[in-house]
C-alpha cells in the first residue's frame, strides 16, 4: 500500500571546492544539511553537484542523500538520490529513495519525493510503501 505523507523542511547548502581546481565557475558543489518536519521527522545529510548555463533559467544538479530518523514512527535510514533540471524556468525533478538503501524498521522502503518552495519556505511530499511491521 502507498503510503503519501507531507511537511516542512529546512536546508542549509553551504559551498565546498570541486575535486578539480581548475573546473569552470558555473560548475558547484554543494554540502546538503536538512531537517525534515511532520510524520518524516528526521535530518538529511548530503552531497550535490550542479552546473549552471548562461541561459537565464537553465541548470542542472544532481545529489545523494542520507536521511536518518522517523518515518510515521517507524525508525531507520534510507538514501535519496536526486536528479533535477530546470530548462528556461521550467523544472523537472526526481527525487527517489535507492533501492535497499533502508536501515532498521525501514528496510524495504521503497517511494519517490517531490519538493515544493512557496515564499523561501520548503516543502516535502513523500509517496512511499514499506512492508508490514511484523
Amino acid at each position: 500500500m502507498t503510503h503519501t505523507i507531507e511537511g516542512p523542511f529546512h536546508v542549509q547548502m553551504t559551498p565546498e571546492p570541486l575535486a578539480h581546481a581548475d573546473a569552470p565557475p558555473h560548475l558547484g558543489r554543494f554540502r546538503l544539511d536538512k531537517r525534515y518536519g511532520g510524520l518524516l521527522d528526521a535530518v538529511g545529510r548530503g552531497e550535490m553537484l550542479s552546473a549552471r548555463t548562461f541561459v537565464e533559467g537553465s541548470a542542472g544538479y544532481v545529489a545523494i542523500e542520507r536521511v536518518v530518523g522517523m518515518l510515521d514512527g517507524r525508525l531507520g535510514s534510507f538514501v535519496l538520490q536526486h536528479s533535477g533540471v530546470m530548462e528556461r524556468g521550467m523544472k523537472r525533478l526526481f527525487l527517489e529513495v535507492v533501492p535497499d538503501s533502508g536501515t532498521g524498521q525501514l528496510v524495504g522502503l521503497s517511494g519517490r519525493m517531490g519538493i515544493d518552495i512557496a515564499g523561501g519556505d520548503h516543502f516535502y511530499r513523500f509517496d512511499y510503501t514499506l512492508p508490514e511491521a511484523e
